[in-house]
């Protein structure tokens, strides 16, 4: 059986108890640019370890799953010819099976985190019910995942693109708690709210970590904690209403669905806002980073 390669760093601080924050590389490979990527990982990593925590940014490389890339393994999955798979779980197998080398989304990182023992993980925005998917039964695999896996997943909430409602409603009835923090508004990703409710809020990291705490002693599912991109990172709402439709009539014309969907949709904001998404999603990205290792903390 193909285990979990743990950097030293990583191993040594899984077996002492400190404090690790596990994060995905699909937005390093698949989710941003050549060159932007490579920074973005290498601050995600200062921003965790700033804040006292270790991080363990987890991918597949040739076959094997690694947590806690080196420097030299980050240069590969962010490099512009790096050629990665985009792996959900369902993925894992495959690529795993076959010696291939891939990127891991939400999905795929939270199992393989959980089985290094690192439960807190920070990436940018979870997937969800798409939209439509009465009839396409299109549903991302982190949902299913966070219904099984006891992991703390900070993100921004889900993109505006998805079904959020339907979302929220398949979190509940998987008893996974969705926390908001700061704030009493689901967060839509590049948006500060998504106008609908969270079930619950926090408002510092003591009483997040005391939340995931109680609820690993109930249930056997993960923990949702939602943390809107800092306001002075949101996008403007009608630049970003148009970047929306204009997104989805080019997922329409080109018929795009499932894994697709959001490197399309991503590629799409980044383009036609001339950055300005970028921007956003970079902020987005390491706020969550800081949070997840403030609460992977106070959990140790």
């Amino acid at each position: 059986m193909t285990q979990i390669s743990l950097s030293g760093e990583v191993a040594e601080a899984v077996d002492s108890g400190r404090p690790v924050v596990a994060l995905e590389s699909t937005i390093l490979s698949h989710g941003l640019p050549p060159g932007r990527n490579l920074d973005v990982a290498r601050r995600l990593e200062e921003t965790v370890r700033a804040a006292g925590a270790v991080p363990a940014t987890i991918a597949v490389l040739d076959g094997v799953p690694v947590a806690g890339l080196s420097p030299a393994q980050l240069d590969r999955v962010c490099a512009a010819d790096s050629g990665l798979d985009k792996l959900s779980l369902r993925d894992l197998g495959p690529a795993i099976g076959l010696g291939r080398s891939g990127a891991t989304t939400v999905a795929s990182t939270s199992t393989l985190a959980h089985q290094a023992g690192i439960g807190v993980f920070a990436t940018g925005g979870l997937g969800g019910v798409h939209l439509g998917a009465a009839d396409s039964w299109d549903i991302s695999a982190d949902l299913g995942v966070l219904a099984r896996v006891p992991t703390l997943v900070v993100c921004s909430g889900v993109k505006s693109v998805l079904d959020i409602a339907a979302t929220l409603e398949v979190l509940e009835t998987n008893s996974v708690p969705v926390l908001g923090y700061r704030t009493d508004d689901f967060p839509a990703f590049y948006l500060r709210s998504s106008g609908f409710p969270v079930p619950w809020r926090v408002d510092d990291a003591v009483r997040a970590a005391a939340v995931v705490t109680a609820h690993r002693q109930y249930a056997g599912s993960g923990v949702l904690l939602a943390n809107p991109i800092p306001p002075e990172s949101e996008m403007d709402r009608e630049l970003h209403d148009r970047l929306l439709t204009d997104g989805l009539e080019l997922l329409r014309s080109k018929g795009v669905h499932g894994k697709d969907v959001t490197p399309v949709l991503l590629e799409h904001f980044h383009t036609a806002s001339g950055g300005v998404s970028l921007d956003a999603n970079e902020a987005l990205v390491l706020a969550n980073a800081k949070l997840a290792a403030e609460i992977a903390v106070e959990l140790a």
